[in-house]
């Protein structure tokens, strides 16, 4: 089983950057993908990012490749995902999960773990 916490969202302006946490707890070990999606009010839930287990590998939407970024810290069982230039376009509910595939898979289906999500606000 695996848990998972977000945090950190909240109201930015538009251009501006907010960094979004998800804290893991459970069997996060060897071979736990970690990905964001996102949802929009009135709109599926959409891959934005995934870092394979030992962050060798880092995946994007390519939507937003260049302004997001994934990390992970494997020690502290933690992900990160830092937003720049933000648009009102994103705001939405930001949510963590994590997958046994690999590579880690852009469908949602596939993450049998999620958080609670957490919201990002983009004003104009």
């Amino acid at each position: 089983q695996v848990q998972l916490v977000e945090s950190g969202g909240g109201l930015v302006q538009s251009g501006g950057s907010l960094t979004l946490s998800c804290a893991a707890s459970g069997r996060t070990d060897n071979g736990i993908a970690m990905a964001w999606f996102r949802q929009a009010p009135g709109k599926e839930r959409e891959f934005v990012a995934a870092v394979s287990w030992n962050r060798a590998n880092t995946y994007y939407a390519d939507s937003w490749k260049g302004r997001f970024t994934i990390s992970r810290d494997n020690v502290k069982k933690t992900i990160a995902l830092q937003m720049t230039s933000l648009k009102t376009g994103d705001t939405a509910v930001y949510y963590c999960a994590a997958s046994g595939a690999h590579p880690p898979p852009r469908n949602s289906r596939w993450y049998g773990y999620w958080g609670q999500g957490t919201q990002v606000t983009v004003s104009s």
